[in-house]
């Protein structure tokens, strides 16, 4: 059994049902706050946001390749600067979950892991490697110290830090090993909160290992609504309780219906992922595993929480602080609270359904906090026993749809300084108010409602909205929500009680309660949506597209293939490959074979645009639409790596985590031939290769001829070898074999030799290094599959590589200064159109700034990729709807960016856009740019 840290261990202790701080049980309601996704200007704003409507942590990420732009090289300046950061949450008085990783995920550009990483020969990323740990400690002799000068009680407000994120979706080997290697670099740089592992898909030991002195975490991502949740929570609660450790939930839904849920299964670290928006400024979007496969991450990051982007205040903010308030009204006897087991609360009527999960919790000083949450779509009146009691007793409790009521049962009221016990009601309590002499509890309820007392010697001295009957010593209050109720009770010492119920639409509303008692209520804000008028002359400057936006020459070499990005040290942004391939006189062009790219490539053979293509890290053909001319053909390739997948995924190529971007090699096709026909086929019954089958020499006389795939087998998996061939050109170098249409796993064996799987997100396999110019070439696939799948047509590509390389790199600083060198710009009012494959920049100044608040603009178009620069930053990268090759898109707007207002100089800023028309349906063209107000 894994050892909790030590109770007495400060100044933060861990124990089952307990998280202390500096002494203070504490129950933490904690956002997500990402410093690298928001203006610096507005770190305190957002914090301050935070801490008015409920919340009293913050969960933050550090990434890695965000401080080590370059190998090397680190930066913690500026828009960077993490102290800065800590030192605004500890003055704010937010609590910090540190998260240095080394990889976060977060959906962030290779989930922080620096690209230099994936170009390293024999490291194994984010397990007990040798090599990746000694890159890790280099990170975190830089991350470390600077947290542990802000831990909670040494300078700032850091209660925990996190080692890597989510290890059980990876496939770690060592998970033990791993993390106990990260904790030992945590405790040599003197970190001395608890260290967490949060796992992601429920894999606790896979997650954490169950290292020693590591403490593991739950992130939680269900449907809101599942009836089964509680259930689910419970058991992680009860196996942490077993280990002597506290539920905490790193991470979950943004929902404060599903946090009050979790509430009552114990957890003591609420955790909701991004309640704080933001955006990916600069190059650090990631792609991941959310499209079929693939999706490309908006600049956009914003999943609906609480905040927006810009810092838009939401509706779901209300529910926080009214959840933010229950908690801090019933304070450490909540905080300490233990769940009370199944038996303790039951629902004894309600519509088939509605109230799941019902749950209690056991308070500290007494009694029960029960919670029940109506799943369904109706809403549902239910009756119900905590603790013995039946509730309601003289009312009706009904229960709006996806709403979840913490109501309390015999607890003691010296919680809030009176001697007494409040046997149950049917409203919420959540605020508690000491005016001198008066405490003031208010509650609230939707409908009917009931408060049942017991205190001896009080008086009831008015009501309002409330009738008030004592029977055998309990005094018990009915009222309607409908309107403001209220109660003033005389105690025996001379103080007086007063309780207060509201309709919960009120309760949500209300600011304060002032030191007169008077009631003080707000309104949602409103923000205005309409667009603006801004008199902005653009300018428009066209592009040689073929030609690369940067000088910034990386590699040069005369022969051979080129690599992935990531080898000559471009990590990010832009990347140009320039070379040239020499078809045989003899032939005709038919096309360029692109190996192995990622991310967006778009093609031009001299100054022709072939196509703009997103294979995903496979192989891909871009056919000539017109033969090829005779001689060199110069190739340009624009490579834009989006970013780096934040998740490993093995479906595609390119969702690996160590994937290169970029391509691997090019070559002109010169001939296609359709293979699929007249192959001979083979029923195996084990997956051993056997050379008779596979090499040159097979007796194949009696194998029937079908086409690919086309034998139809009773077994299953059916087992089959395939074997056909074809006659190699004397004047090609260059062979590819492509399985279109591929839905089951094969093997390639190229004259007996082992050319490697092939798998439906990848169905191109390179046979160049087993072929010779001008021999006959033996082909034998071993395929595998379920009755049903298809195999796919086969297509050889034979043809020429590319050589005469040179690459180039551009990011922002290189895009910026290519902006500003124009010479010549043309006035021009939008729409602007381009013809597929043009690029240009149109620019504009934006004559203010909003009041400091900046501006949400929005583009309207089609076929066009954007790259948004405002006074030099990256603040968006948008590609618009109609594109053929258009990737799906998730993570927030996907036609829009915002511009912040503190990045205005003296009230005006340059704002330019690198347009790129990509091949589509129709035009390409910017219709109009909408500037709307933040």
């Amino acid at each position: 059994m894994m050892k909790s840290p030590a109770l007495a261990a400060a100044p933060v202790s861990l124990a089952a049902n307990e998280v202390r701080i500096q002494g203070k049980s504490e129950l933490l309601l904690c956002a997500s706050l990402f410093y690298f996704r928001i203006p610096r200007a507005l770190w305190r704003e957002r914090m301050l946001q935070l801490k008015a409507f409920g919340y009293n942590a913050i969960d933050v990420y550090f990434p890695w390749n965000y401080h080590e732009p370059e190998e090397g090289q680190w930066d913690f300046a500026g828009e960077k600067d993490v102290r800065a950061f800590l030192q605004e949450a500890h003055e704010t008085g937010l609590f910090v979950v540190a998260r240095p990783g080394p990889y976060i995920c977060s959906e962030w550009d290779g989930g922080a892991l620096p690209a230099y990483l994936s170009a390293a020969e024999g490291m194994r990323l984010r397990d007990n490697d040798p090599l990746f740990l000694a890159a890790t400690a280099k990170w975190f002799d830089r991350i470390l110290p600077v947290l542990k000068a802000y831990e909670i009680g040494s300078g700032g407000t850091i209660v925990a830090v996190q080692l890597d994120n989510e290890l059980d979706f990876y496939g770690c080997k060592d998970p033990r090993g791993y993390i106990s290697a990260l904790r030992e670099m945590a405790l040599e740089r003197g970190i001395a909160v608890p260290l967490i592992a949060c796992a992601g898909q429920g894999g606790l030991m896979e997650a954490s290992g169950f290292a020693d002195g590591v403490v593991p975490t739950c992130n939680f991502y269900p449907n809101d609504r599942d009836p089964a949740f509680e259930e689910k929570v419970g058991r992680y609660q009860e196996l942490l309780a077993g280990k002597g450790l506290p539920l905490l939930v790193t991470e979950t839904n943004r929902s404060h219906f599903l946090l009050r849920r979790l509430l009552s299964c114990g957890a003591k670290l609420l955790g909701p992922y991004l309640q704080v928006s933001g955006t990916d400024f600069g190059f650090t979007n990631a792609t991941n595993n959310w499209g079929k496969p693939l999706a490309f991450l908006t600049s956009d990051y914003d999943f609906g929480g609480m905040i927006s982007p810009e810092g838009h205040i939401r509706p779901e903010a209300y529910e926080g602080r009214l959840l933010g308030r229950l908690m801090a009204a019933y304070g450490a006897t909540l905080a300490e609270a233990a769940p009370a087991g199944q038996g303790m609360m039951r629902t004894l009527a309600a519509p088939e359904g509605a109230a799941a999960g019902s749950r209690a919790l056991k308070l500290r000083d007494g009694g029960y906090l029960g919670f029940v949450s109506n799943v369904a779509e109706e809403t549902a009146a239910v009756v119900l026993e905590i603790a013995g009691t039946r509730i309601p007793q003289r009312s009706t409790l009904r229960l709006e749809r996806w709403r979840s009521l913490a109501l309390p049962v015999g607890v003691p009221l010296r919680a809030w300084g009176i001697e007494g016990t409040l046997l149950h009601a049917t409203a919420e309590l959540w605020s508690c108010r000491k005016l001198g002499s008066k405490t003031v509890l208010a509650f609230h309820a939707e409908g009917q409602g009931e408060i049942a007392l017991k205190i001896e010697g009080a008086t009831v001295l008015e009501t309002s909205g409330m009738d008030a009957d004592e029977t055998a010593g309990a005094l018990m209050l009915t009222f309607d929500s409908s309107e403001d109720a209220a109660c003033r009770i005389a105690l025996p010492d001379g103080s007086v009680l007063e309780l207060i119920a509201m309709d919960r639409s009120r309760a949500l509303l209300l600011e304060e309660i002032g030191e007169d008692g008077e009631l003080r209520f707000g309104e949602m804000p409103d923000y205005r949506k309409e667009a603006v008028e801004l008199d902005i002359p653009w300018t428009f400057s066209p592009v040689e597209a073929d030609r690369p936006l940067s000088t910034s020459r990386r590699h040069g070499f005369s022969a051979g293939g080129a690599g992935y990005l990531e080898s000559y040290g471009i990590q990010r942004g832009y990347g140009w490959y320039v070379a040239e391939t020499e078809p045989p006189p003899a032939a005709e062009p038919q096309g360029l074979l692109v190996r192995n790219g990622s991310d967006v490539l778009s093609l031009y053979a001299g100054k022709r645009y072939l196509a703009t293509i997103v294979p995903g890290g496979s192989s891909r053909y871009v056919p000539f639409a017109d033969p090829a001319t005779d001689g060199p053909i110069p190739i340009t390739v624009r490579a834009e790596i989006w970013g780096h997948s934040n998740f490993d995924d093995i479906r595609l190529p390119g969702l690996r985590l160590h994937a290169g971007k970029g391509l691997t090699g090019l070559a002109t096709v010169t001939k296609v031939i359709p293979l699929t026909g007249n192959w001979r086929v083979k029923a195996a019954t084990d997956r051993e290769p056997k050379e008779e089958w596979i090499g040159r020499t097979a007796d194949e006389a009696l194998w029937p001829i079908v086409s690919f795939g086309g034998w139809l087998s009773s077994a299953r998996p059916a087992l089959e070898y395939y074997r056909n061939r074809f006659q190699a050109a004397s004047d090609a170098n260059c062979w590819t074999l492509h399985f279109d249409g591929l839905q089951a796993s094969v093997h390639v064996f190229v004259d007996g030799k082992d050319a490697g799987p092939v798998h439906p997100g990848d169905p191109y396999v390179d046979l160049s290094a087993f072929v010779q110019p001008g021999e006959p070439v033996q082909l034998a696939v071993f395929m595998e599959r379920q009755p049903g799948p298809a195999a796919g047509k086969v297509t050889l590509y034979e043809g020429v590589a590319a050589n005469r390389w040179e690459i180039f790199s551009g990011e922002e600083e290189q895009l910026h200064a290519h902006a500003q060198s124009l010479q010549e710009a043309a006035n021009v009012r939008l729409p602007v159109q381009l013809e597929a494959g043009d690029m240009g920049w149109l620019i504009g100044a934006v004559g203010h700034s909003n009041d400091g608040k900046g501006w949400r603009v929005q583009a309207k178009g089609s076929n066009l990729k954007l790259t948004a620069l405002f006074n030099g930053r990256l603040v968006g990268r948008i590609w618009l709807q109609g594109s053929r090759s258009r990737p799906f898109f998730t993570g927030g707007s996907q036609d829009s960016f915002y511009v912040p207002g503190p990045w205005f100089r003296e009230e005006a800023g340059q704002l330019a856009l690198l347009l790129e028309a990509v091949d589509g349906e129709a035009p390409s063209v910017l219709e109009e740019l909408s500037f709307r107000p933040v």
